[in-house]
């Protein structure tokens, strides 16, 4: 590929990413159920358990998420430290495509656990080993062991990625986004700090794969972890600190049908 067009391709993708990168996106996307909240606690549990569950239909996927906020009185937080088994029985009839009611109560109460003794979601990201600067694979492969401390079935497991198996981890990635990513459009949240934003990997999934290959950017016909890094990488020559805000380019082009 000549270096005129992949700098032509770089102005398409900058210039889609300043059209869908706005608080219109909010809400058709599941991002919109995080944005329901302003305590940071309470904003991060709704975009963890909205990002597992984002999958299918996003207008489906949307009600549920609004239907697991509404189940915890819209206080997720106080929720997720406090609640009694008694209360988490409305939860054994939830069902998300595959994510079903015993899934969501493990995920309940591992958040519980991660709350009450690790000092919550963005601390559980933080790798425990302190030598060597560890990439974002390690960081989602460390959390996926700690989350799944809590008693669970083995069923559970498949509901948190696991990059070190090839997953793509899509739904993490994009929960990272949202956590991580702050550039003042009014999407992305930017409330973790202990993560920078030429860190994260781009959340591939079907759109956003179908559009980097179309594009030329992306070889790997799998959409795999080995193809997480390998657009990654790609975007990085766009933007080294936030290559992964081409993922408002790449979805929004996929899904509209922009090429």
């Amino acid at each position: 590929m000549s270096k005129k067009s992949i700098s032509n391709i770089k102005d398409f993708l900058d210039e889609s990413y300043l059209k869908y990168n706005n608080r219109t996106f909010i809400e058709s996307d599941p991002v919109s159920v995080p944005h329901l909240f302003t305590k940071k606690e309470d904003i991060e549990i709704a975009a963890f358990l909205s990002a597992t569950i984002a999958w299918g239909n996003r207008k489906s996927i949307i009600t549920n998420a609004n239907k697991l906020m509404q189940w915890m009185d819209h206080a997720p937080h106080d929720f997720i430290l406090d609640h009694s088994k008694k209360e988490l029985k409305t939860f054994e009839k939830f069902v998300h495509r595959t994510f079903n009611g015993t899934d969501c109560i493990f995920f309940l109460n591992s958040l519980k656990n991660i709350y009450s003794n690790h000092n919550g979601l963005e601390a559980a990201f933080k790798n425990k080993i302190e030598s060597g600067d560890l990439n974002l694979k390690h960081k989602i492969v460390s959390f996926r062991n700690l989350f799944l401390e809590t008693k669970h079935l083995s069923r559970s497991e498949k509901h948190i990625s696991d990059p070190s198996k090839k997953s793509s981890a899509k739904r993490l990635c994009m929960f990272l986004r949202w956590m991580v990513r702050h550039d003042k459009k009014g999407v992305d949240f930017g409330i973790w700090k202990s993560i920078s934003p030429k860190d994260l990997c781009l959340p591939l999934d079907v759109h956003t794969g179908n559009v980097s290959r179309t594009l030329g950017l992306l070889k790997r016909t799998q959409n795999d972890w080995q193809a997480v890094e390998e657009i990654t990488e790609v975007l990085r020559n766009f933007d080294p600190n936030d290559p992964v805000k081409y993922d408002f380019a790449l979805f929004g082009i996929g899904v509209n049908k922009d090429i």
